[in-house]
């Protein structure tokens, strides 16, 4: 699991992903100076090290290096998140008090991540039906819009079969 980035790595990392684009040291160098007096050669290295480490990719382009987040913010909190949850001897009682400090808006945040991990897929197939229609489903109950997939189906079977296609299938 990953461990907390440090302050610059975490300074670094965020111009990186707020950039969303491969970058070189001095383009993070620079924006860095904006905030706090800094070398490159320090840049430079905690570059160097988040790539050691596995946060970054880098490819070099002429005498440069340019660098790419390996994967997103999401993904670093979640992970994070997940570890310190993995360390409690209650993981229940450690939720609960975690839940208790959020806001009504991270609630909700949570709630609506919830109903999308537990998203039944032939739910998502019938939403994404009803979206794509302007009329919304044809008339009668769900199965019938599947009954005329499978007949959709069944007729590219028995034509794959005879070979009219000419694909070859």
């Amino acid at each position: 699991m990953p461990r907390q980035l440090g302050e610059l790595e975490d300074s670094v990392m965020t111009r990186i992903w707020q950039w969303n684009r491969p970058v070189t040291v001095r383009e993070v160098l620079e924006d860095l100076q904006q905030e706090r007096s800094i070398a490159y050669t320090t840049v430079m290295t905690v570059m160097d090290n988040l790539h050691q480490k596995g946060w970054v990719r880098r490819e070099v382009e002429g005498r440069a290096y340019r660098y790419t987040a390996v994967s997103t913010r999401a993904a670093y909190s979640a992970a994070l998140m997940n570890e310190a949850w993995s360390q409690s001897d209650n993981p229940a009682s450690a939720l609960v008090a975690f839940f208790g400090m959020m806001s009504s808006d991270q609630r909700q945040a949570l709630r609506d991540a919830i109903r999308v991990v537990q998203r039944d897929p032939e739910e998502d197939a019938l939403e994404a039906t009803r979206e794509a229609s302007p009329q919304g489903l044809p008339e009668g109950t769900p199965e019938q819009g599947a009954e005329d997939v499978e007949d959709a189906e069944d007729a590219e079977d028995a034509e794959g079969a005879d070979g009219a296609d000419g694909a070859g299938r």
